[in-house]
């Protein structure tokens, strides 16, 4: 009988070693750090300031003014990495808190930290002992020597009703003489209305579109931006009349649009490795203003691709809103 208990015992005290051997592997490998939200990494631009040991603390590099090195993650999961000139293009992906992205011989990252200002990047090499870390401080893309490609979505910026009628940002306005007000009675100006939308579908294809935009103005004239690689760039304008545009935005705010969320993105591995593969998915981004509310709703992969499945989830009511505005669009030419 107690030689049954020392085995058992034993084997306790083996899976308790085995245990806590496995757990400390993992904080070796990819676990160390919580792993960050990808929205807080992707369309980010950062410039490299210096280079520490982390068991000594030691500052092994500093960025002078002769090094200059910039990174920026782009949403379709490749970076463009600036050194001292030299501008390089790859590929990045996240698995937890360990980025994937090549840099002098170093192919796997660990994010030790990021926020709104400021990205660690962790890493060991097999040729030296101890931890090394790269500091990196955030940078706008005017202070980062980035070209914007043509197909990447342009910035969105919903004009309010309050800059649409000159006002500065304090909010006054030159006044009018009292009298003329009097003998003049005001004209009640229509509800501000404005409707973008841009991108959505995928990058690839016999000719590879690269600018697909729609804006529908509070006065009605809608254009069309659309640009593809082989075929060019057309432009294309109607006039919405104001009853139609009214009653349309009356629709998309029964259809809860202004209650939606800012970003639909993946919630499955499925959709992660649909980013990665070709073609490119390219996100989708409506933002519509209606009187004082104004909302843009983005999502990362949206339509269908050759295998008809939809990756992310986000309300079916959305197709309708754009499938409506793509309707009118195509009415140019209709």
């Amino acid at each position: 009988m107690k030689q049954k208990y020392s085995y058992l015992f034993l084997l306790i005290f083996l899976l308790s070693a085995f245990n806590a051997f496995t757990q400390q592997d993992s904080v070796r490998w990819g676990t160390r750090y919580p792993a960050p939200d990808e929205r807080e990494i992707i369309e980010t631009k950062w410039r490299y300031t210096y280079a520490i040991h982390l068991e000594s603390n030691t500052i092994i590099h500093q960025a002078e003014d002769y090094y200059d090195y910039y990174l920026h993650f782009r949403y379709d999961y490749t970076y463009d990495e600036y050194l001292n000139g030299r501008l390089i293009r790859g590929s990045w992906s996240l698995d937890g808190s360990e980025l994937f992205y090549s840099f002098k011989h170093i192919k796997k990252f660990e994010i030790a930290l990021i926020n709104k200002n400021k990205l660690v990047l962790e890493f060991t090499q097999s040729n030296s002992k101890g931890t090394y870390q790269y500091h990196f401080v955030r940078v706008e893309s005017k202070d980062a020597p980035f070209k914007k490609p043509a197909n990447e979505l342009p910035d969105v910026i919903v004009e309010t009703e309050n800059q649409r009628k000159g006002k500065n940002w304090l909010g006054f306005n030159k006044r009018k003489k009292k009298k003329r007000r009097k003998k003049k009675k005001a004209k009640e100006e229509p509800i501000y209305i404005s409707i973008e939308l841009i991108g959505g579908g995928y990058y690839g294809g016999v000719d590879p579109v690269l600018k697909d935009y729609i804006h529908i103005k509070s006065d009605g004239r809608l254009i069309k931006e659309f640009k593809s690689l082989y075929s060019g760039q057309t432009v294309t304008k109607k006039d919405i009349p104001r009853d139609e545009l009214e009653q349309f935005a009356e629709y998309i705010i029964a259809q809860n649009f202004f209650e939606y969320d800012r970003m639909y993105d993946c919630t499955t591995g499925n959709c992660q490795e649909r980013k990665k593969e070709k073609p490119t998915p390219i996100p989708l981004r409506l933002a519509v203003a209606y009187g004082d509310k104004k909302k843009v709703v983005t999502v990362s992969v949206w339509g269908l691709d050759e295998n008809k499945i939809k990756y992310v989830d986000y309300p079916d009511a959305l197709d309708n809103i754009i499938d409506a505005i793509q309707r009118m669009a195509h009415r140019i030419s209709g």
